[in-house]
């Protein structure tokens, strides 16, 4: 049997219908901005397989960092231990975020950083003996597939086996000119209620990269200040440069209380999490009574390899060299929208920094399970190009190493699909 063959007698894949889905490409290798299959065929990985990757695949150094640590300190339990790598990537991340942010607390994915996030936020409350359980949520959000993280997203057809099961939360629309004065007044209505206010700043990814005003999200964040709700901005997906500033928050002049880290956090590398807050909500779990600890921990807490990772995927972010292609990215993109915006079968297009969506034409039929997803899919599959469409929408979101050359086959490429497909 072939890789595809024996994954298939063995292996039950994430958001997929294993009755009807393809076989899976058997990927063997990856360099740069491209991974290969068994069959030496080359793919572009325009989405940054499910938006981790930033650097390009098998950086060399973050390859000889893992390694160095393999070699040092594979795993430690961080209960009543440390290591340097831990201690070093909290100092040097919170040196880059918000000057309020104080204390890290280390997870190992993206809804499990939501999950602490949200746990704190609600012990902070009881902890100060006041009884605050509401949160507060963007509709159509997504926050994670946890039990937690699913309460917070929105209501669709990947949580309706679970609905009945989900805490209940407070949806909003996502702020405009037309109704920010509305919700500011919900959330003055609800103060006394709510824990918190979760949000995906600028861009809501698994939406459909549906993006939002960085002025109206300033408003809400600094009423929410004034009425005393906590702020927890899940930079999971925007976090490490993806919006064209290091991190979405920088967009505005409020800082949050909590963030949420993940995806780019390791560089694409291993799966990590990191959730960050503010000295006071660090203090309101100081106590001699230890049923004011906040009891959340994880087997691989800060584990010492993806750490390395971590600060390895660091240093490259830092450089220069890796703004620059931030830059590049951001202005290739805004002259291929303004090329393309005015065809037939765009129905709209947005960006923010290195997001570009684009919304095909499809009169009502905009499903996530919309035929058309699966015909764009295999299109761009079939000229080597890893584009994964939501119902309508496609994106490009690429490692931020790609070269012109490579975005201008992938430009091309959405070109002749609106002409063909």
């Amino acid at each position: 049997m072939n890789l595809s063959e024996r994954d298939l007698a063995v292996i039950w894949h994430p958001y997929t219908q294993m009755k009807t889905a393809q076989p899976p490409i058997p990927i063997v290798r990856g360099e740069g901005t491209c991974v290969f299959d068994e069959d030496g065929k080359k793919y572009i990985d325009a989405v940054s397989s499910w938006w981790v990757n930033i650097h390009g695949h098998s950086h060399p150094y973050i390859a000889q960092k893992v390694a160095e640590q393999l070699t040092r300190l594979e795993h430690v339990i961080f209960a009543g231990f440390t290591h340097p790598g831990a201690v070093e990537l909290a100092e040097r991340l919170l040196a880059i975020l918000p000057d309020n942010q104080k204390k890290a607390f280390y997870s190992d994915n993206g809804s499990t950083a939501i999950e602490v996030a949200i746990k704190m936020c609600l012990q902070y409350w009881h902890n100060k003996g006041e009884q605050r359980t509401k949160i507060l949520a963007f509709k159509n959000a997504y926050h994670g597939d946890t039990f937690g993280a699913m309460s917070v997203s929105g209501r669709s057809a990947f949580t309706a086996a679970f609905d009945s099961l989900l805490f209940e939360v407070e949806f909003i629309d996502l702020p405009t000119d037309d109704n920010v004065d509305s919700l500011k007044s919900q959330i003055s209505h609800l103060k006394s209620q709510l824990a918190c206010f979760i949000f995906e700043p600028l861009v809501q990814g698994s939406a459909g990269m549906i993006m939002y005003e960085a002025r109206h999200l300033e408003t809400l964040m600094a009423h929410c200040k004034r009425e005393g709700v906590l702020l927890i901005d899940d930079e999971v997906f925007t976090g490490f440069g993806r919006t064209g500033k290091p991190f979405a928050c920088n967009h505005v002049q409020t800082q949050p209380d909590i963030m949420c880290f993940s995806k780019g956090l390791t560089g694409g590398t291993m799966a990590f999490g990191l959730t960050t807050c503010t000295q006071e909500i660090y203090n309101a779990f100081l106590s001699d009574d230890k049923m004011k600890t906040l009891f959340h921990g994880h087997s691989y807490t800060a584990n010492p390899v993806a750490c390395a990772a971590s600060l390895a995927s660091l240093d490259l972010f830092l450089d220069t060299a890796t703004q620059q292609n931030i830059d590049k990215i951001v202005a290739r993109h805004e002259a291929f929208a303004e090329k393309i915006k005015d065809h037939k079968r765009i129905a709209t297009y947005r960006q923010t920094g290195t997001i570009l969506a684009m919304e095909w034409e499809t009169g009502n039929n905009t499903s996530y399970f919309s035929n058309l997803r699966d015909k764009l899919y295999h299109f761009f599959l079939d000229k080597g190009i890893i584009l994964r469409p939501l119902g309508n929408i496609i994106y490009i979101l690429p490692p931020y190493c790609i070269t012109d050359a490579e975005l201008d086959y992938i430009y091309a490429a959405i070109e002749q699909a609106l002409d063909t497909i």
